[in-house]
């Protein structure tokens, strides 16, 4: 670890000093854990609940409402966390230690494995991490509620938060937030590793105006691409607890809006907390005016389930209310419910020798993020998010050859963060420090930040190769996340137009550094361009001139290995890009235009981008074959088997991601151009064919009658179109979907 990480780990308070008075209050689940109450077990989870809440004093049940479940109301207290991409533990007003756990890299990156089982380890990982903090007599620290997976869809690469997302595909991110969901609440059939948190209910991709603007969109857009993500989540994940945004949709603030009740709690059984954002609930009366009081704005919400309330204000609005008549009791019971469903499905509320996560973090059990297994997990998760981009042969660098390399860039000699949502890490792995362990040792490594009286130039020409790392910063030239967030407000621009964070959008998709590119490789043409980065940028003329390419993003404590590993060939890279990178910002609808259909995303844009949705290379090569579908006719209840042969043609072993899409041929309906429908990530040795198989169940291909506030399968034709990329189809086939009767009388 260089001086520099050494301060950046111990500086972590520093960084969070400013906004620590105002997330004190609605972080309090963070202090020390009360001895949790265990009242006899009743015949069901709701009998349960019921009875505990007929003991609870009115004031009691307030106390439970306003807070974080910090136990004001003497129940215990499962704690909470940010855990995007780890568990996010500081010291806040002097409460508790910074405590150091596994970081995995920010959420794009994840996206860009394209690997959900190895995501699902990953969110296993932080589950075990959160209960070992909670029950360990070192910590005792309540560190059950995880706010992750963000199941949100990045349609704008201007977007603010796009590092926190796993890609634009609904079908892709859906797929991605369920296995994070799966790990972090682990297997058992009763109880939870851990309870996800998924945030942030919904279509809240705009950061600059964010607080009071409006996503507007139809009820298919809805239910077809913006809310899938949190289905997927909820139904197939088993998640049961969210956050609501800070927009509203159609001109109603996502913290009232009845969807809360009549989508996620009737049809996808999210029965567990219900959070505002910090200041959502002040940010309706003064930024929305879509109530007059914060009283009247804490009311509406607890009528439309929230019952978990992150706000700056230490203020009781909720005993007012009910004094009002704004509430009542019953209001209360039905939502603190939430809360405790979520204690009893943690196991919380029982026995510990019936809960079978109970052990962890007994007397003697190192801390998790130490050990081995935790560190390889990071960094495979770094190794199969590296995204090769371009390469004319370059990569991978053969050491004995390569005598001296140069690394040039300001993003080269440290592992960047952006604050709240990063956690505090053990230790971190620059990509210098990583050039330099791989590089051999006959190998000579030098460092130079930027081109300043042509330094970088001047390196770049003494060196056989020149390793430019360079992209963003992600507190986007502010000092720390008081700045950047709270005091700023949003109101100013970041000194890069190109770059963003929370609460402003980008400008602009154009790298500065790619002026220091040009000279370094006017110097050396032997070039390869790392850009790190939570967002695409529109290099144009990099892809035109340097001969290798890749892309990761910031915040693994194993970045530096990762890259290293790929640079000289020990790891073949197989990250797919999980958005679309357009060539241009000409390209994009403004920002605020939420209807995707005005050319959006790979599904809805005809524009040539710099790179497709799903774009990647390998340091071999595969070919496809036999593309076989295993129906001709289908009906909405039929199950149609695709198989394909995939073969690595390449003199390397690697992984190819294999990626089916449908085109509907003849659609009654706008459809988009084509859809991600499944992949998988393979492992082929050199020379080895494998048969890839997918299930396409034909009732996932339904669009939403609006007509009939419905999902409907169509009779049409569905083209099938395998390949490596959005824009590298290999194989195509079709079927026909049939209405039930028509399928029966052809048999």
């Amino acid at each position: 670890m260089t001086q520099e990480s050494s301060k950046r780990l111990t500086g972590r308070n520093v960084l969070c000093a400013g906004i620590c008075a105002a997330l004190a209050m609605t972080l309090a689940a963070m202090g020390q854990a009360p001895k949790p109450a265990q009242p006899k077990k009743a015949a069901d989870l709701e009998t349960r609940v019921t009875a505990v809440i007929a003991k609870m004093t009115l004031a009691e049940k307030v106390a439970y409402l306003r807070t974080s479940m910090d136990g004001d109301a003497k129940l215990p207290n499962p704690g909470s966390s940010e855990a995007l991409h780890g568990l996010v533990v500081r010291g806040f007003m002097g409460r508790g230690v910074e405590i150091p756990t596994t970081s995995f890299g920010q959420v794009i990156g994840m996206g860009e494995t394209w690997d959900p089982a190895l995501i699902q380890r990953a969110g296993a990982a932080m589950g075990y991490e959160g209960r070992y903090i909670t029950q360990s007599k070192k910590y005792a620290r309540p560190t059950l509620v995880l706010w992750a997976p963000n199941a949100d869809l990045v349609r704008d690469p201007r977007w603010g938060r796009n590092e926190e997302s796993y890609g634009e595909d609904p079908f892709l991110t859906g797929t991605m937030a369920t296995a994070y969901t799966r790990g972090i609440q682990g297997d058992n059939p009763k109880y939870w590793l851990a309870a996800s948190l998924l945030k942030h209910f919904f279509a809240n991709s705009n950061e600059t105006t964010r607080g009071g603007s409006s996503s507007d969109f139809d009820e298919r857009l809805m239910r077809e691409y913006y809310s899938v993500p949190f289905r997927m989540a909820f139904v197939d994940g088993g998640a049961r607890s969210f956050m609501a945004s800070y927009n509203a949709w159609n001109g109603v603030p996502m913290t009232v809006n009845p969807i809360l009740k009549s989508v996620l709690a009737k049809e996808w059984r999210a029965d567990g907390i219900v959070s505002s954002d910090l200041g959502a609930i002040e940010n309706m009366v003064n930024l929305h005016k879509y109530e007059k009081t914060i009283e009247d704005a804490f009311a509406a919400s607890v009528k439309a389930g929230v019952n978990q309330f992150l706000t700056f204000s230490q203020q009781d609005f909720i005993t007012p209310a009910l004094k009002d008549g704004k509430l009542t009791e019953a209001d209360v019971d039905a939502a603190i419910r939430g809360k405790l469903r979520v204690a009893f499905r943690l196991g919380m509320m029982d026995p510990a020798a019936d809960v079978p996560y109970a052990k962890i973090g007994r007397e003697g059990e190192p801390e998790p993020w130490t050990q081995p297994a935790h560190k390889a997990l990071a960094r495979q998760v770094v190794e199969e998010s590296i995204v090769l981009l371009k390469n004319d042969g370059l990569l991978p660098l053969t050491r004995g050859k390569v005598k001296k390399i140069a690394v040039i860039g300001a993003n080269a000699d440290k592992v960047l963060v952006g604050g709240l949502y990063d956690p505090v890490m053990l230790y971190s792995i620059s990509p210098l420090e990583g050039i330099r362990s791989l590089a051999g040792t006959d190998a000579t490594v030098t460092f130079t930040p930027d081109n300043k009286d042509g330094a970088a130039e001047k390196a770049a020409k003494s060196a056989d190769v020149a390793v430019v790392v360079v992209g963003d910063k992600p507190f986007c030239g502010t000092t720390n996340l008081m700045e950047a967030f709270v005091t700023d407000a949003s109101t100013r621009p970041c000194p890069d137009p190109g770059w963003a964070r929370e609460g402003r959008d980008r400008e602009s998709l154009d790298l500065t550094q790619e002026e220091m590119v040009k000279a370094v490789v006017a110097a050396n043409p032997k070039t390869v361009l790392v850009l790190t980065s939570g967002y695409p940028f529109a290099v144009n003329w990099s892809q035109a001139h340097v001969p290798a390419i890749l892309h990761m993003a910031h915040a693994s404590q194993e970045q530096g290995t990762g890259l290293a590993e790929v640079l000289f060939g020990d790891v073949n890279p197989a990250g797919r890009v999980s958005q679309t990178w357009p060539a241009s910002v000409s390209q994009l609808p403004p920002m605020t235009d939420y209807d995707i259909r005005h050319g959006r995303t790979y599904m809805y844009s005809t524009a040539k981008p710099l790179y497709a949705f799903g774009h990647g290379l390998s340091y071999t090569t595969f070919a496809y074959s036999n593309l076989r579908v295993s129906k001709k006719q289908a009906t909405a209840a039929d199950k149609v088997a695709v198989t394909v042969d995939v073969k690595n043609t390449g003199q390397r072993d690697g992984d190819e991601v294999v990626q089916l899409y449908v085109a509907h041929v003849g659609s009654a309906v706008q459809r988009p151009i084509q859809e991600l429908r499944a992949f998988k990530r393979v492992a082929i040795e050199a020379g080895a064919t494998k048969t890839v198989a997918f299930d396409v169940p034909v009732q996932s291909l339904a669009y939403w009658d609006t007509a009939k506030h419905a999902f409907r399968v169509e009779a049409d034709r569905v083209e099938v179109r395998v390949g490596a990329a959005s824009d590298d189809i290999r194989v195509k086939d079709s079927f026909s979907v049939v209405a039930a009767a028509q399928a029966s009388a052809k048999k």
